[in-house]
């Protein structure tokens, strides 16, 4: 039954992004299932002219893929990209430029646009040229931010007689620590992908044309793990940036003695021991 209902799953998810009937018609992005057993979710958004910047449309799209490869039992990570030009060039600065104050506080501008960081599988940044603005945010609220040779990061806010609205001020400050953040967002400078790197933004640097390609071959990896197991894992690193050392600790040990209820558990340590690889069954 269990297994009838994953494949039941997958045909309908496959269905969902491949039949021209019921397929979202996505005007932002494109979506693409990578990887040597499909279990890579590739979102690429589309917007050229405009440099990727993030409009509300491009925001519900996103969600609505995320949406669907969290559904489906065979993705284990998703990867998110643009072109080499852009990842995301900011917000869509013509679509704020009318609103007032109760436009976007009675509307709650920017509330679903956090969807990414509230994924339980995976989600990787694959960043080339600008990630601006709400474009370094999107990249933030994923998991881990590969970036291309050419990539620049920052938070221009300011130069616009603003401030970053979707956790620019908080993710950033988390990921390189208060001095530098407090100057990149004072002063809207950008930071180069060596730079962001170095600053712990960015866990690797890859040439500009295999970036995305290596991201994958990253991605798979992770899916290749026990999928719940690695929701496991995401959760407590996660915590990290919410809790006391103390409680942290606590709540990765209670994650960790959770394993013990799993069959990939099981299955984990007795490959070890037997010294062949792991079959995981996602149970």
């Amino acid at each position: 039954l269990v297994l009838f209902n994953m494949a039941w799953t997958r045909f309908a998810v496959v269905r969902l992004f491949s039949s021209a009937a019921a397929a979202p018609k996505f005007e932002y992005i494109t979506v693409a299932t990578k990887g040597k057993s499909n279990q890579v979710g590739l979102i690429t958004l589309n917007r050229p002219k405009a440099l990727n910047a993030l409009c509300d449309g491009l925001m519900r799209e996103l969600n609505t893929a995320l949406d669907t490869y969290e559904a489906d039992p065979v993705i284990g990570a998703v990867v998110i990209t643009g072109s080499e030009k852009a990842f995301a060039a900011g917000a869509d600065i013509k679509e704020m430029l009318p609103k007032n104050f109760m436009d976007v506080y009675w509307g709650n501008f920017l509330n679903h646009w956090t969807r990414v960081a509230a994924a339980r599988k995976p989600v990787i940044a694959a960043v080339n040229g600008f990630a601006l603005g709400g474009g370094c945010e999107l990249a933030m609220m994923c998991d881990i931010i590969y970036a291309g040779e050419t990539a620049q990061f920052g938070q221009p806010e300011i130069l616009l007689g603003t401030i970053p609205g979707a956790g620019g001020t908080q993710r950033l400050t988390r990921a390189i620590g208060k001095a530098k953040a407090m100057e990149l967002v004072l002063t809207g400078d950008k930071i180069s992908a060596a730079e962001a790197e170095k600053a712990g933004l960015v866990a690797r640097v890859f040439p500009k044309d295999q970036l995305v390609d290596e991201t994958i071959k990253i991605a798979e990896k992770i899916a290749n793990n026990s999928k719940p197991v690695v929701a496991m894992a995401k959760e407590a690193v996660n915590k990290a940036y919410e809790l006391t050392l103390a409680e942290g600790c606590h709540f990765e040990k209670r994650m960790f003695h959770a394993t013990f209820a799993t069959a990939d558990r099981r299955e984990g340590m007795a490959a070890f021991s037997e010294k062949r690889k792991a079959q995981f069954k996602d149970q």
